[in-house]
């Protein structure tokens, strides 16, 4: 029902979505204190680890924020050939060719980073196999349906994060098909180590590495970028530098450096407010408290 209700207005031009998205980010940036601290912090911590111009990246950041939140009604609600249309560049496609040519599953690596509901349909679009997508059921919980109306559809198979949802994943790898997985959120406690993350420690899961490795995944790092005056987008594709060894630790190490060297490529389209950097529940905390 809230996929019929919403679709007329998935059809709205990407420019005026994301022209309004602006406005948005700008509203929550003035009006909540929590996000406003917490942009702040994480884009200059960002900021001084990579040498950016702090003020251009938050100022920026602000405006992708609303961006991002008003694109979602288009990347979740048109039908999935009029989402991958919106890609008009593509940069790394010969990494998934090379990875498709070997009878080996795929882990396709997203951070919160430009458009990441377009950048998983436009590969699902693209490439012949299942992809399981694992997902975080949102805090309003109104949108859940909205969300797996995006994922759960062609030859996509949405993974909600639990038990439930990495027996999926573990059993889409074993038939040898593909997996999309944004890394970047905090897991629960006892499910990820402390490891650096644009120079200070972040709570980093330990499940991509694990099953990538028992799986003998290829791991491909992607993102969808947004282009100007809403045109659409770009998409990026790049193999993991380094390896994953089983050592918790040098393995989320690896990870995050691979998703610092990603998000360094569109640095202001990157998800600042999230609490990147917090202790959850049932976590130890990091070595130099």
């Amino acid at each position: 029902m809230l996929v019929r209700l919403f679709r007329p207005l998935a059809y709205i031009p990407l420019c005026v979505l994301q022209a309004a998205g602006i406005v948005l980010g700008w509203i929550a940036w003035w009006t909540s204190g929590t996000y406003r601290q917490r942009l702040d912090a994480n884009s200059a911590r960002a900021a001084r680890f990579a040498g950016l111009d702090y003020i251009r990246l938050r100022k920026s950041s602000i405006a992708e924020h609303g961006k991002g939140a008003m694109e979602l009604l288009a990347a979740w609600l048109r039908h999935a050939k009029d989402v991958a249309a919106m890609v008009k560049r593509v940069d790394g496609w010969e990494h998934v060719e090379a990875a498709l040519a070997q009878p080996r599953p795929v882990i396709y690596v997203s951070p919160h980073l430009g458009a990441i509901e377009v950048c998983g349909i436009y590969i699902s679009m693209n490439t012949p196999r299942i992809m399981a997508a694992l997902y975080r059921p949102p805090k309003l919980k109104w949108l859940e349906p909205l969300m797996l109306a995006s994922r759960d559809r062609e030859r996509g198979r949405a993974a909600p994060a639990n038990a439930q949802g990495v027996r999926l994943l573990l059993k889409t790898l074993k038939e040898k098909q593909s997996v999309y997985i944004l890394p970047d959120q905090a897991p629960g406690g006892g499910e990820g180590v402390w490891a650096p993350f644009f120079g200070q420690k972040a709570y980093t899961m330990t499940l991509l590495p694990r099953i990538a490795r028992n799986s003998d995944a290829i791991v491909l790092f992607c993102f969808a970028e947004r282009l100007s005056w809403g045109r659409g987008y770009a998409m990026h594709i790049r193999p993991m530098q380094g390896e994953f060894t089983g050592d918790a630790l040098a393995d989320a190490t690896v990870l995050n450096r691979n998703l610092e060297l990603t998000i360094l490529q569109a640095p202001t389209q990157y998800l600042w407010s999230y609490n990147r950097y917090k202790r959850p529940a049932g976590a130890p905390a990091p070595e130099s408290e």
